[in-house]
């Protein structure tokens, strides 16, 4: 190869993991996991890899305590790994992200990004082939990390999860911090199970649209959560924006953001982690307005290309980028990294998977 050429993109492997499951990614590529949490811990100050231990073991109480049935997977990975920060890192329900449903060609897509200030998890992203009781399903996933927050199940129905707003109780930006904390301790006391864990049990056990529709809406939660779905027919889109234990269900406008459509009083849109105590609630809500209103007018496709990854949905921590058709049976996944100030760039080579192909 020539000095001056640049190295290929790296390619985002695609994991058989039907009999071994989440744990099973761990064990198969624990340099990848560990290199994945070492680039998440990275993103603290300095010393707070000390304090991991003891969040783990919030962390993990926590979750024993939860309606999800898959606590003893992070434990096991835990355990393979041999190292702290795995109970935390599946405990941050924290992505925050831009969803769009839509019809192309007689089939419905699902498009998506997901935003989170964590370097690594653009660079060291991976599909995952799962199965459940109800079929198989492809899941854009991470070792050591055991829920589902992108997937889609050829034949039957894709999704992903997007932040949903955070609870206010001032408006003032220097006291989000306080809202947080208060919201915090809130869940501490719901035994609901984790959204990502609802939805990988969903994609387990639901054989189509229809059941996962009302899963996602009936199933409490342990945190408020906005999930987009979509199935094999036209007509089979919809958002399912959900409190703990209450749920609305939006049939047209299928876009997500992260805020409610349209927004509710005492309710923020999530915003940049670097804008957290300088934005107001307005600005944010009005950002949020935009991001959707620019979305929805995207006169492209997203099944054929990742153009329609364009500020203000493509931002500073934009991490990956998927567009999915459970009727198709395609998936493609684009990683992105931000090598310093500015908005990041594709940092793996574009995955796509053909479930025909792999089936």
């Amino acid at each position: 190869m020539d000095a001056l050429t640049p190295p290929p993109a790296p390619v985002i492997p695609v994991v058989d993991l039907r009999d071994g499951g989440p744990v099973g990614h761990v064990r198969l590529d624990p340099v990848r996991a560990r290199g994945l949490r070492d680039d998440c811990l990275a993103f603290f100050p300095r010393g707070a890899a000390m304090l991991m231990p003891s969040c783990d073991a919030l962390t993990r109480r926590w979750l024993r305590r939860s309606a999800s049935p898959y606590t003893d997977d992070v434990a096991a990975m835990a355990e393979a790994l041999g190292v702290s920060g795995v109970w935390v890192l599946n405990g941050s329900y924290q992505w925050a992200c831009t969803a769009i449903a839509r019809e192309e060609g007689g089939a419905p897509w699902l498009a998506r990004t997901l935003d989170w200030p964590f370097p690594g998890l653009g660079r060291r992203v991976s599909v995952a082939r799962l199965a459940g009781p109800a079929g198989d399903f492809f899941s854009v996933t991470w070792p050591g990390f055991a829920g589902v927050l992108t997937a889609t199940a050829p034949g039957r129905f894709a999704a992903c999860i997007n932040q949903a707003p955070m609870r206010r109780r001032t408006r003032h930006p220097w006291l989000r911090l306080w809202d947080m904390t208060a919201n915090a301790l809130e869940a501490w006391s719901i035994r609901h199970m984790p959204p990502d864990h609802l939805l990988r049990l969903v994609f387990e056990t639901a054989p189509d649209f229809g059941e996962a529709r009302r899963l996602l809406k009936t199933t409490p939660v342990s945190r408020p959560v906005i999930y987009t779905l979509v199935g094999v027919a036209p007509g089979e889109r919809c958002v399912i924006e959900r409190t703990e234990e209450h749920a609305a269900v939006r049939l047209g406008d299928t876009i997500a953001a992260n805020d409610w459509w349209p927004a509710r009083p005492a309710w923020e849109a999530r915003m940049p982690a670097d804008e957290l105590f300088s934005r107001s609630f307005d600005h944010a809500a009005e950002m949020n307005r935009v991001r959707q209103t620019l979305v929805a007018s995207f006169d492209g496709t997203v099944s054929t290309s990742f153009d329609w990854v364009l500020p203000p949905v493509l931002n500073p921590y934009t991490r990956i980028s998927v567009a999915m058709s459970p009727a198709t049976g395609v998936l493609r996944v684009l990683g992105w990294e931000a090598d310093g100030p500015g908005l990041p760039r594709p940092v793996t080579a574009m995955r796509e998977v053909l479930a025909d192909a792999v089936a």
